[in-house]
């Protein structure tokens, strides 16, 4: 009905409305149900022909604000029914989305900005899932680029980062057209220039990953020098770690570092300067040379030792840095576990096995022994328990981050990800080759990735796990040769994974969502170190308060659901005599969920303090988002309590010390007595 109304109004405001309606809805779930609703039937194909004809007549309409939602109902339409042949509606939408952009790219006006906005959305989401019209939509937004307004072509550059992102589209020969562009902005005196600039070297980096030329890197540090200020190049700088070029952001790194006043930033580029040195040092690694490899994973090391002392020095009690120190500390224990993988693997041969080893095996009953004395140190083992426990601590860093985007906490599980392989690899190929599975592994290769990175991490391994699937089939598990092979495998496995230049993701410089969570505890000592006294015979109701403290864009990435607080104590100290109390009064355990009301939320536990001394009460908060994952965002708070001996106990010990047996009254008051 609602197709039938637009076809035929006549008043464009109507018209107007009725496809805002319709173009949301064909965003949703409820398109595709739309499209295969009673297959076949005439009625179908009707309703069908009805959406698509008012799409189709919308898309050329005068009106700019109908033909946006002509051509995203036709891209949804092309993206939700993927599986059916749309040929007509693809160049349709393409053919749409190409007039929207010379026209909206002419004007700088606020709506037609806002056209342009939707016409570019809906080029990168078709482009996402019609990857055989990316040469077209590319082309056509490289050659506008040239004659945009300078707010259209920041608009475009970013849409064509962010088709380069997903799919390597940008050619050599496209390039040379993006390099004459960016000396033709350096030479303009606009007011966009400076955010154009980064935006085109945005553009640049992505089209270019791998490797920056020298004369690429000439043209962008001279225009930089000749047009851009201090801001604009540490942008560049930005994006250029991003991006894999650590080469070029090193170099602008280093130009920055006396153009600061505060030592906390001039540590903070340092830092920076330090960190893509050593990503750079990693480029040189080849296969098979492993001793080439030992040398430039200790020269990244010894960079990174450098960087790390320098980002200490630019936290500050505002800003502890502590995803940054967390994700570098992180990055050095796995280039030293790589180091010492490669170390163990070169081992094997120097030290061959002695003439005894089968003979060792059979008595000991371990066929390991066979291989050498790597086996019979546990060596291996050591080393994969190692790379596990590093996927443990990127998975903390990963559930620490609520206001990480999506591409950093990605990032964080790729880097997971390549510790759990080499330990996989580990044990497939020399610990428990028989029990070894590649079904859980092998399916990681089909989802979708978002960026060349990860592109080029998931090829990383899934030929890895190729390569050790082949030889786990073509020799037997224990034998002199199958272990010098499965150690040469480890260290190509190794280094093919450090040859992929690492991504200093978005929220490494920047953080765009601030989410923070202030507790306050009642009762609560007026000196954090003095204890709480709490008589033994009672119970203490702990209070928990606290604030959701938010930044500028709240929930822009995820919401609080909930708050989860947990609340333990521990002993430190005991005072008085041992008695025997049952073990659930020992300690206590206890966790609450609570809804945060407009940031505010409350709760209370009820402890209890048998035993006499001072114990330790710690509570800790993490939050839970709207889709029910638990992120440990702390904070953590510490109070003390010190448990005292009610005073009727006390003088019954007192008098039964003394030999003297307690009075009738006594005896017969206890402490609810007085009540």
């Amino acid at each position: 009905a609602l197709c039938e109304s637009a076809l035929h109004t006549p008043y464009d405001s109507l018209k107007l409305g009725m496809l805002s309606v319709l173009s949301t809805l064909s965003g949703t779930i409820a398109i595709k149900q739309y499209f295969s609703s009673v297959p076949g039937t005439a009625a179908a194909t009707a309703r069908s022909f009805d959406l698509v004809k008012l799409a189709q007549e919308c898309c050329y309409h005068n009106n700019r604000g109908i033909a946006a939602h002509g051509v995203r109902i036709l891209t949804n339409i092309s993206a939700s029914c993927q599986e059916k042949d749309l040929l007509p509606l693809e160049q349709d939408a393409v053919f749409g989305l190409e007039a929207l952009l010379v026209l909206c790219s002419q004007d700088d006006s606020p709506g037609a900005q806002a056209t342009l906005k939707i016409t570019l959305t809906c080029m990168v989401k078709l482009v996402k899932c019609r990857p055989h019209l990316s040469q077209s939509v590319v082309e056509s937004l490289l050659t506008q680029l040239h004659s945009a307004q300078d707010a259209a072509r920041i608009l475009m550059c970013h849409c064509l980062a962010a088709i380069a992102m997903q799919l390597p589209v940008l050619a050599d020969g496209m390039l040379g057209d993006l390099m004459d562009l960016y000396k033709l902005i350096g030479q303009s005196a606009t007011d966009k220039k400076q955010e154009l600039l980064v935006s085109l070297a945005t553009v640049i980096f992505v089209s270019s990953q791998k490797a920056l030329s020298s004369e690429i890197k000439t043209v962008i540090k001279q225009q930089l020098e000749n047009a851009s200020n201090g801001w604009t190049a540490y942008r560049i700088a930005r994006q250029a770690s991003r991006m894999g070029n650590h080469d070029m952001a090193r170099e602008l790194y280093q130009s920055l570092l006396t153009q600061v006043a505060s030592e906390h930033f001039y540590f903070w580029l340092n830092s920076l300067k330090e960190f893509s040195h050593a990503e750079q040092c990693l480029t040189g690694l080849q296969e098979d040379n492993y001793s080439s490899a030992l040398s430039c994973i200790a020269e990244a090391l010894k960079s990174y030792h450098k960087g790390i002392a320098s980002l200490t020095a630019a936290s500050t009690p505002l800003n502890p840095l502590s995803f940054q120190c967390g994700f570098v500390k992180l990055r050095i224990d796995l280039l030293q576990a790589f180091s010492q993988l490669i170390c163990t693997c070169n081992s094997l041969k120097t030290s061959p096995p002695p003439a005894i080893a089968t003979t060792i095996a059979m008595t000991s009953g371990n066929d390991l022994q066979r291989c050498g004395r790597i086996s019979n140190q546990a060596c291996m083992k050591h080393s994969m328990e190692e790379f596990r426990n590093l996927a443990t601590r990127y998975g903390d860093l990963y559930q620490s981050s609520f206001d990480a985007d999506s591409a950093t906490l990605r990032n964080v599980e790729l880097q997971q990800q390549s510790c759990l392989l080499i330990s996989h690899a580990i044990e497939a190929l020399i610990l428990d080759p028989e029990s070894a599975s590649f079904q859980e592994y092998s399916s990681n290769g089909t989802a979708h990735v978002e960026s060349e990175y990860e592109r080029r991490m998931m090829s990383v391994f899934n030929h890895v796990l190729e390569e050790v699937e082949s030889l786990n089939r073509k020799y037997a598990p224990v034998s002199y040769l199958a272990s010098n092979n499965f150690k040469s495998c480890l260290c190509n496995a190794v280094i093919a994974l450090l040859k992929v230049p690492l991504s200093f993701q978005r929220y490494f410089f920047q953080k765009l969502q601030s989410t923070s969570i202030k507790l306050a505890l009642s009762p609560s000592p007026r000196n954090p170190a003095e204890p709480i006294a709490v008589q033994n015979n009672q119970q203490l109701a702990l209070k928990v308060e606290g604030v959701v403290q938010h930044g500028s864009k709240p929930g822009l990435f995820r919401k609080i659901q909930s708050v989860c607080l947990n609340v333990s104590s521990v002993l430190q100290s005991k005072s008085g005599q041992d008695y025997k109390i049952p073990i659930d009064n020992m300690t206590n355990e206890m966790e609450q969920r609570v809804e945060p009301h407009n940031d505010y939320f409350s709760t209370q536990f009820l402890l209890n303090f048998v035993i006499l001394g001072t114990h330790n009460i710690t509570v800790e908060s993490s939050v839970i988002d709207s889709n029910g994952i638990v992120w440990k965002t702390g904070p953590k708070t510490t109070i003390f309590v010190k448990s005292l001996e009610d005073p009727y106990s006390q003088q019954v010990r007192l008098q039964q010390q003394q030999g003297q047996p307690p009075s009738q009254q006594q005896q017969q008051r206890t402490a609810y007595s007085r009540f």
